[in-house]
C-alpha cells in the first residue's frame, strides 16, 4: 500500500505540473495518472486503497463542501439579486433535460437513467472555476457589473443543486420505481438540510466561542460533523429525505456568517486538505475507469457532452435575459460555465459502485466531461476575459 500512495502521489504531481505548463487544468494530470496506475492499464494501485475509494471520494466531497460553505457569501447574492439565484439552477436544469432527451437516442438509456446521468455531467467545475474568477476579481475585469462574482456564487450553488438532483434520482433508481410526485422529495430534502446545517451551526459556533482550542480540531469537529450527517441521511432515508449534503454546506455558511473571523481561518486550512484530497479523489476516479469501453462509446459520448453544453449555454443566456450586460459579458458567463471536474469525480462512480447496469457508461462519459469541458473552459476562459470585459478600479 506504501508503494501505491508513493506512486499516486509522485505520478500525479509530475503529471499535474506538465498539464500546468501547458496553462490547463492540472486536475486533468490527475485523471490520467489515475488511468495510468489503475488496474486497466499498468495495475498499481494497492487493492485496499480501491475497496475504500467510495469512501475517500465521499470525504472528498464533504471537503468540497465545507469549503464551499464557509466561503460562500450571501451578501454578495443579495447584491446580485434574481441572476445569481437563476443561475444557480437554470443552467444545470436545462443541461439535464439536454442530456435526458439526447442519452435516450444515442444510448437507449431509461428516463431515470438519462436523469441520472445528466445530474452527473451538469456541475460546474469549483476546481476550475473558482481561481480564475478570484484573479479576475483582484485584476478588476468585470468587477463593476460584478460579473465574477455571479459567476462564483452561481457556480457554489449550483453544485449544491445538482449533487440534490442525484441523491434524488438515484434513489428513485435503486428504488425501481420513479414517479413525478416523488418530486416533492427534493424540495423536502432541501428544507430539511437547511435546517438541520442551521442548527448544528447555530449550536456549535458559540461552542467554537468559548472552548479554546486549535483550528485542527475544530477542522476535525467540522469533519465528525460532516460524516454524521451523511451517515444520517443515509439511515432515515426510508423514511424521510434529509440532504445531508446541504447540512454540510450551511453548516459551513452559519460559520461564515456568525463567526467570520474564524470562517476565513477555516477556509485556509481546507484549502490545504484540499491539495491531497483533489489528488487521491481524480486519481482514484481515472483508476476506475475501463478504458476498453471508450473506443465503443467515445464518438456518442462526445456527442452527448457537446450536445449538453448547448443547452448548458442556453440556460444561461435564459437566466441573464433582464440583466444590464452586454452580449460578450454574456458570451463570457456562458464560457466560464462550461468546465466540468470536481463533483462529476466525486459522484461520477458512484453509480457504478452500487451496481448499476450503466454505471460504467456513466463513469466513462462523467471522466470523458472532464477530459474535454476542463480545458475547454479553462482556455476559454483565459483567452476571452481581456476582450469580453471591462476593467475597472476594484475600489
Amino acid at each position: 500500500m506504501l508503494l501505491s500512495i508513493a506512486l499516486i502521489i509522485l505520478i500525479s504531481l509530475m503529471l499535474a505540473k506538465f498539464f500546468q505548463l501547458l496553462k490547463l487544468p492540472s486536475i486533468v494530470g490527475m485523471l490520467i495518472a489515475g488511468v495510468l496506475l489503475g488496474p486497466y492499464v499498468f495495475n498499481l494501485i494497492d487493492g485496499a486503497i480501491l475497496d475504500v475509494s467510495g469512501d475517500l471520494r465521499q470525504i472528498a466531497l464533504i471537503v468540497i463542501l465545507i469549503r464551499a460553505g464557509l466561503a460562500l457569501k450571501l451578501e454578495d447574492m443579495k447584491k446580485m439579486g434574481w441572476p445569481a439565484l437563476f443561475m444557480a439552477f437554470l443552467p444545470a436544469t436545462f443541461e439535464i433535460i439536454g442530456v435526458v432527451l439526447l442519452a435516450s437516442m444515442l444510448f437507449n438509456l431509461s428516463l431515470i437513467e438519462a436523469a441520472l446521468l445528466g445530474s452527473i455531467l451538469a456541475a460546474v467545475s469549483p476546481a476550475v472555476v473558482v481561481p480564475r474568477m478570484i484573479k479576475l476579481m483582484e485584476s478588476g475585469y468585470g468587477y463593476k457589473k460584478r460579473i465574477p462574482h455571479l459567476v462564483l456564487s452561481g457556480a457554489s450553488l449550483d453544485d449544491i443543486y445538482v449533487i440534490i438532483l442525484f441523491s434524488s434520482f438515484l434513489q428513485s433508481f435503486v428504488s425501481g420505481e420513479f414517479t413525478f410526485g416523488m418530486l416533492y422529495q427534493i424540495p423536502l430534502s432541501i428544507v430539511l438540510g437547511i435546517g438541520l446545517g442551521l442548527l448544528i451551526g447555530i449550536l456549535l459556533v458559540p461552542f467554537f466561542k468559548k472552548c479554546h482550542m486549535r483550528d485542527t480540531v475544530k477542522v476535525l469537529c467540522l469533519f465528525a460533523f460532516g460524516f454524521l450527517l451523511i451517515v444520517l441521511e443515509s439511515s432515515v432515508k426510508a423514511y424521510v429525505h434529509i440532504s445531508g449534503l446541504l447540512a454540510v454546506m450551511v453548516l459551513g455558511g452559519v460559520i461564515h456568517h456568525m463567526y467570520p473571523v474564524l470562517a476565513k481561518r477555516l477556509v485556509s486550512k481546507f484549502e490545504k486538505i484540499w491539495v491531497i484530497a483533489e489528488m487521491m479523489l481524480f486519481v482514484l476516479v481515472g483508476a476506475a475507469v475501463d478504458i476498453t469501453v471508450i473506443p465503443s462509446i467515445g464518438f456518442k459520448a462526445i456527442l452527448l457532452i457537446m450536445g449538453a453544453l448547448v443547452f448548458r449555454m442556453l440556460g444561461v443566456w435564459v437566466s441573464l435575459i433582464k440583466t444590464p450586460l452586454k452580449f460578450k459579458e454574456k458570451l463570457f458567463i456562458s464560457i466560464a460555465y462550461l468546465p466540468k471536474a470536481t463533483v462529476q469525480a466525486a459522484i461520477g462512480a458512484i453509480p457504478l459502485t452500487l451496481g448499476l447496469s450503466s454505471g460504467y457508461l456513466m463513469l466513462t462519459v462523467a471522466v470523458l466531461a472532464i477530459l474535454i469541458t476542463a480545458p475547454l473552459g479553462a482556455i476559454g476562459i483565459d483567452l476571452t476575459y481581456r476582450h469580453f470585459l471591462d476593467q475597472e478600479m476594484t475600489k
